[in-house]
């Protein structure tokens, strides 16, 4: 079926407006905006979280997260000035940092039960790179339930903290590795999302990033069945 209108125009303004009131459009905001019915809007809703490129709340069709921002509260909060959004996890808060620019603050807690910490990045440049982050979740499995895959990317203090932290709450330990490298990753990874012509990285885009920053642990393996990640 012909899609109503362009998916990747329905992205960039979802995510342009992420950025610029901290909150997604409504669908009823969309209906205005492309001047379509409200059945064309959640269909092409529904394409887009299809496509990976939002992800919607279950009953309602509203946008729950567009990465690397969640319109639902979360245990990374970024901050801006007196301008505040939520992030999904350690990873996509760095991209968060990168899509805003300037000077940007990370809140948020050790193992989401630990004590709280700041993260800051002024300029693009991470001024507190003594923290670790530890993806449990086999990049294949990721979008399996993305909001619970961002929801194990957690910071840490230090690695040998990652392994009683598995065992306390039945979590597998995956791949833990130091912020000022995740940092690299969000930055290319995230870097051309408010772009108008954005794409999601084809495999092999996103197997050369992998690869190019040393993330080589099994948790980075994408399956070839996997056209886009």
């Amino acid at each position: 079926m012909k899609p109503s209108f362009d998916m990747f125009k329905l992205h960039h303004f979802i995510l342009r407006q992420m950025v610029d009131k901290g909150y997604p459009p409504s669908i009823t905001a969309i209906t205005h905006k492309f001047r379509r019915m409200r059945e064309d809007v959640i269909q092409e809703l529904r394409g887009l979280q299809g496509y990976h490129g939002i992800v919607l709340h279950p009953r309602s069709h509203e946008v729950w997260a567009i990465h690397p921002f969640s319109a639902m509260p979360t245990n990374f909060l970024v901050r801006q000035g007196k301008r505040e959004w939520w992030s999904n996890c350690a990873w996509c808060s760095l991209g968060a940092a990168e899509l805003l620019g300037g000077d940007v603050t990370i809140t948020t807690t050790l193992g989401a039960n630990g004590r709280q910490v700041q993260v800051r990045v002024v300029e693009g440049e991470l001024l507190d790179s003594a923290y670790c982050v530890h993806f449990p979740i086999p990049m294949e499995n990721a979008w399996d339930n993305v909001i619970f895959t961002c929801s194990t990317m957690l910071l840490f203090d230090r690695p040998d903290a990652v392994k009683p932290w598995c065992k306390r709450h039945r979590m597998p330990q995956g791949d833990i590795q130091p912020i000022a490298k995740v940092h690299e990753l969000a930055k290319t990874w995230y870097g051309r999302h408010l772009d108008p012509d954005w794409k999601k990285w084809t495999l092999e885009e996103a197997k050369a990033i992998f690869e190019n920053l040393g993330l080589t642990h099994s948790v980075w393996h994408i399956p070839e069945t996997d056209a886009r990640f």
